[in-house]
């Protein structure tokens, strides 16, 4: 709990900046679910695919392509001989408003599950709660309607707007959480928040160890949730 209690600290250290600059995704942010395909993939199989649709925590702010978390489950799905495709479609700034403005065009493909991590933008600039969750909402039973798993990872608001917001915002994703079907992951950030030496300089947004603490920690909330010979199937567009 202390390393949470620092992180939203940290957080909050950075409304002001964070609202006052445009929020254009940095430069190694992906804009297709084409770009996201490994090297190594021949160009002709079309695999099924996991979609990461979140914020920079996705995108992976800051560092290298490799580094990020969707980057990091490629990379382990191949060791392990599942033989799925991972979509990084993170965009930094994003909000769960955005996050549902691009939903289609993010599961384009043979999506099997999406791993959903959106709300910290909201959070941050203290967007309303009862809206945030009625887009989360709408993500999530879109995607289940398309047979899509759906793993949600949570978020904490910073203290600024006052203990009833972060209150608030706590429990929606308690209530999301909730939702038949859904699988939860309680704090995308836990066991990096509020520790200095695996976050950026702007303590909000991990580096590389901290990025493969998330990767680890997500890796065995997502591994049941896949086979390791997925059947092709055909789903409505």
């Amino acid at each position: 709990m202390t390393r949470v209690v620092l992180f939203i600290l940290g957080f909050s250290m950075l409304v002001c900046a964070a609202c006052a600059q445009p929020d254009a995704p940095p430069a190694e942010v992906r804009s297709s679910p084409e770009a996201a395909a490994p090297e190594t993939a021949p160009p002709h199989v079309a695999r099924p695919r996991i979609v990461f649709l979140g914020d920079s925590l996705t995108a992976g702010y800051g560092l290298a392509k490799e580094e990020s978390v969707p980057s990091l489950i490629q990379s382990r799905l191949r060791a392990e001989g599942y033989p799925y495709e991972v979509v990084n479609a993170g965009v930094s700034g994003d909000t769960s408003a955005g996050g549902l403005s691009r939903l289609d065009w993010s599961l384009e493909g043979d999506v099997r599950v999406l791993v959903l991590e959106l709300g910290g933008n909201d959070g941050l600039r203290g967007l309303p709660v009862a809206s945030m969750k009625r887009n989360l909402t709408e993500i999530i039973t879109r995607a289940q309607s398309r047979g899509i798993k759906v793993l949600l990872t949570g978020m904490e608001a910073p203290p600024n707007f006052g203990p009833a917001y972060t209150a608030e915002f706590r429990q929606a994703f308690r209530d999301l959480s909730r939702l038949p079907g859904v699988v939860y992951m309680p704090f995308y950030l836990d066991g990096v928040a509020g520790i200095p030496e695996l976050n950026l300089p702007d303590g909000i947004h991990p580096n590389a160890e901290g990025s493969r603490i998330i990767e680890r920690a997500l890796w065995g909330v997502l591994e049941p949730m896949l086979e390791k010979s997925p059947g092709a199937r055909s789903a409505s567009r």
